[in-house]
C-alpha cells in the first residue's frame, strides 16, 4: 500500500475525489436546510432530490461518450468549474445578494443549481474512474480499490457532518463558500494530474452509435453485468438505512442523536473492510467472496431488522457496511480490470445509472414495503429478497461465480483488441 501513497499520480486522484465529493455532500446537507427555511414544505425537501436526479440520468450516458472522446483531465477540471459555479451561486442566495426566486417560484434559482450540480455529478465518476487505469497498472487495481473506497467512505462521513457543524456555526453562507473552496482545490487536484491520457480518436464516432457500444458490452460481459446488477438490487431491496427515523422511533425509543450513530456505522465498517483489502486484496475465488459478501450484507439487514437494543442495531450496520464495502472494492476491480480503456467513461456511467437508481428507488421501495407490509416485516422481507437476488445471480452468472481475478489481470481487454 505504501507504494500506492508514493504514486503522486494516484494521491492527485484520489484528491480530486476526495474534494470533489466534500464539495458535493456540504451542498447536500446546507440546501436541505435552506430550502426548509425557506418554504417549511417536507415536499420541498423531497423536490431537491428530483432536480438533481433527473438531470443526472439524462446525461449520464452522454457523459461516459464524451470522457472517452474527450482530454479526460479537462473534462473533469470543467465538472468541478460547474460545482464552483453553483456553490457559489448558492452563497448569493444565501447571502441575499441574488434572490431566491422568480415571480412566484419561491426556490426555483436553488433548485436551478441543484439541477446542473445533477448534470456536473454525472462528469465526476466517469473522469475519476478513467484515470485510475491510467495512474495505476494492472496489478494494483485491486489495491487501489480498496484505498479509493476508504476515500469515498470518508467523504461520505465527513461531508455532510462538516455541512451540519458549519451551518451551526457560521450560517449557509459560510457553508456554501467553503463548498466553492473544495470544488476548486478539487479542479486544480485534477488539472495539475501527472499522467499519460490515451490519445484521442481520430474519427468520433456517432454519439448514439458509440453509446449502443457501451450498452452492449456492459450486457455481453458476464462478469460486469453480474456484479452490476447484483450490487443495484441488493442495495434496492436491502436498503434499512431509509427507514432509520422511523426505527428509531417506534423500536428503539431512542432521540436523534441515535440517527448520527446509526447512520455513521455502514460507514465506519466500509471504511475498516477498504483498509484491510488494500493491504491484503483479494485475488482467489472473487466471484464466490463477492457472492458470500452480497448474502452478509442481506443476513445483516434481517438482524438489524430483529434489533432490540441500540449496541445491536450498530452493530449489525457495521457488519453490513464491512459486507457492503467488499462489494464496492470487487465490483470496482472487476469493472477496471474487465472494461478496454477506450470504453471507461462509457462502462463507469452504465454503472453509475444502476447504482443511481438503485439508491434512490431503494428508499421508496423501503417506504412503500413498510406502509403494506409493516416496518420490522419489510425490511426482513429487503433482507431475504437480498439473499434471493445473490442465489438468482450465481445461478445466471456462472462466470461470475468461478471469477478469479487473476483470469482478469492476464486477459487484458486493450491487449486483446489489439
Amino acid at each position: 500500500m505504501r507504494a500506492l501513497l508514493r504514486n503522486r499520480g494516484f494521491t492527485g486522484l484520489l484528491a480530486y475525489r476526495l474534494l470533489a465529493m466534500l464539495s458535493y455532500q456540504i451542498v447536500a446537507v446546507t440546501v436541505g436546510w435552506h430550502v426548509y427555511e425557506l418554504t417549511r414544505d417536507a415536499l420541498a425537501l423531497g423536490l431537491i432530490g428530483l432536480a438533481e436526479v433527473i438531470p443526472y440520468f439524462c446525461f449520464a450516458l452522454f457523459a461516459g461518450y464524451a470522457v472517452d472522446h474527450l482530454p479526460r483531465r479537462k473534462l473533469g477540471m470543467a465538472a468541478c468549474v460547474g460545482l464552483l459555479l453553483t456553490t457559489t451561486t448558492l452563497a448569493g442566495v444565501a447571502s441575499g445578494v441574488l434572490p431566491t426566486g422568480i415571480g412566484g417560484f419561491g426556490t426555483l434559482v436553488i433548485y436551478a443549481a441543484i439541477a446542473v450540480n445533477g448534470i456536473v455529478r454525472a462528469f465526476l465518476a466517469p473522469v475519476y474512474m478513467s484515470l485510475f487505469a491510467r495512474v495505476l497498472k494492472r496489478e494494483q487495481f485491486a489495491r487501489g480499490a480498496g484505498v479509493s473506497s476508504v476515500v469515498m467512505q470518508t467523504g461520505l462521513v465527513m461531508g455532510p457532518a462538516m455541512g451540519g457543524l458549519i451551518v451551526a456555526w457560521g450560517g449557509k453562507t459560510a457553508a456554501y463558500l467553503v463548498a466553492a473552496a473544495f470544488a476548486l482545490a478539487a479542479a486544480i487536484a485534477v488539472i495539475s494530474l501527472r499522467v499519460t491520457e490515451p490519445p484521442l480518436p481520430a474519427e468520433r464516432a456517432p454519439v448514439f452509435k458509440s453509446i449502443g457500444e457501451g450498452l452492449r458490452f456492459v450486457l455481453n460481459t458476464q462478469v460486469v453485468l453480474g456484479a452490476q446488477a447484483l450490487d443495484m438490487f441488493s442495495v434496492l431491496f436491502g436498503g434499512a438505512v431509509a427507514l432509520l427515523p422511523a426505527f428509531i422511533s417506534e423500536i428503539l425509543h431512542a432521540g436523534p442523536e441515535a440517527l448520527g450513530l446509526l447512520r455513521a456505522c455502514p460507514a465506519v465498517g466500509a471504511v475498516l473492510m477498504g483498509v484491510y483489502l488494500a493491504r491484503r486484496p483479494l485475488q482467489r475465488h472473487a466471484g464466490r467472496v463477492l457472492l458470500i459478501a452480497v448474502a452478509g450484507f442481506g443476513l445483516c439487514i434481517i438482524g438489524f431488522a430483529l434489533s432490540r437494543h441500540l449496541w445491536m442495531a450498530m452493530v449489525m450496520l457495521m457488519l453490513s457496511g464491512m459486507c457492503d464495502g467488499v462489494s464496492v472494492v470487487l465490483r470496482s476491480t472487476i469493472l477496471q480490470l474487465a472494461t478496454p480503456d477506450h470504453m471507461r467513461g462509457r462502462v463507469s456511467s452504465i454503472n453509475g445509472i444502476f447504482i443511481g437508481s438503485s439508491n434512490e428507488l431503494g428508499a421508496f421501495e423501503s417506504g412503500l414495503a413498510a406502509r403494506l407490509l409493516g416496518l420490522i416485516p419489510s425490511m426482513i422481507f429487503g433482507g431475504s429478497m437480498t439473499l434471493a437476488v445473490v442465489a438468482v445471480t450465481a445461478k445466471l452468472a456462472p462466470k461470475l461465480r468461478r471469477l478469479d481475478l487473476r483470469e482478469l489481470h492476464e486477459a487484458d481487454p486493450d491487449k486483446q483488441r489489439a
